[in-house]
């Protein structure tokens, strides 16, 4: 047997997420600042005939059927552009928790696709990979070169990579799944006042050339879907009470359409302080320490 490739599948993090709008066909346009933490699951490709997936780790008791993960998904949907394509065998390693707005499908879905173009020799720009990526979900495609970037849309309109300063965060989620399109129904403009931006092809960067550039702008955005998510489960509140209270806490705030919060912390020591200390006051929380960037 070929040896398997391997690729790391890092959790998202939308340290903003500004919701513009409702659409037609009854998605919403969003604006956010994503960027990418070092704890993540991971996939392994042995390359074959036949596609199958095995799902392994923490998490795994989570994840649906085959047929409906989204690795298989995007396998599927770079086979209908890519003929002839060799799969094989996947092997996930789940440790992020589930529909906890980390992306952790997506960033399933996006290394699946990185394992298939390296089995078959595609160019990392192919555009048939982000093809395939959009077909899947909308956070595959931002996922597929997983670097910081101001995305907007549905999350298919995405700025070049942006040189972001490294920040440390602490992870949280409190063991509930928060389906997003019941967050996302839950969202009103009336609560989030949609703020009149330019065009939709107009991605400006914001200023980000250290730490506390960075931070400074961070402060004055939100997550509008925090209302929403909260009303469905309120124990989001205790969490980002939790996280606020804890010292060197520089800024808390739910990611993606939740449950997980992240807060940040400006060194290593208080991040890790801050977890232990979570840990010891509510263990079945899923608690992290990580790196964004």
């Amino acid at each position: 047997m070929p040896p398997d490739l391997v690729e790391s599948a890092p959790a998202k993090v939308n340290l903003t997420l500004r919701v513009l709008g409702r659409r037609a066909d009854g998605y919403h346009d969003i604006e956010s600042l994503v960027a990418f933490a070092d704890v993540g699951d991971r996939l392994a490709l042995t390359p074959g005939d036949a596609m199958t997936l095995t799902v392994v780790g923490p998490a795994a008791a989570r994840i649906g059927a085959e047929a409906d993960n989204l690795v298989t998904k995007a396998a599927r949907a770079l086979a209908a552009s890519v003929p002839g394509l060799q799969a094989g065998a996947f092997r996930l390693e789940k440790y992020l928790p589930a529909a906890a707005g980390l992306g952790g499908g997506s960033a399933d879905a996006a290394a699946a696709l990185r394992l298939l173009a390296q089995a078959n020799k595609l160019a990392h720009d192919d555009p048939r990979l982000r093809d395939a990526a959009r077909a899947t979900s909308a956070d595959v495609p931002v996922c597929l070169d997983p670097r910081p970037r101001l995305m907007r849309g549905i999350g298919e309109i995405l700025s070049a990579p942006l040189p972001m300063p490294h920040l440390h965060a602490l992870l949280v989620n409190p063991g509930v799944a928060v389906p997003t399109k019941l967050v996302f129904s839950g969202w009103t403009p009336s609560a989030n006042p949609i703020r009149v931006l330019g065009t939709t092809a107009d991605l400006a960067a914001p200023k980000m050339q250290n730490e506390e550039q960075l931070l400074d702008w961070l402060v004055g955005e939100a997550n509008d879907l925090e209302t929403a998510a909260i009303a469905l489960e309120p124990v989001i509140a205790e969490v980002l009470a939790s996280l606020r209270a804890a010292a060197g806490c520089r800024l808390a705030r739910m990611s993606g359409s939740g449950a997980t919060c992240f807060a940040l912390f400006s060194s290593l020591k208080e991040t890790a302080s801050a977890g232990e200390k979570l840990r010891t006051q509510f263990p079945n929380w899923w608690v992290n320490e990580t790196v964004l960037g």
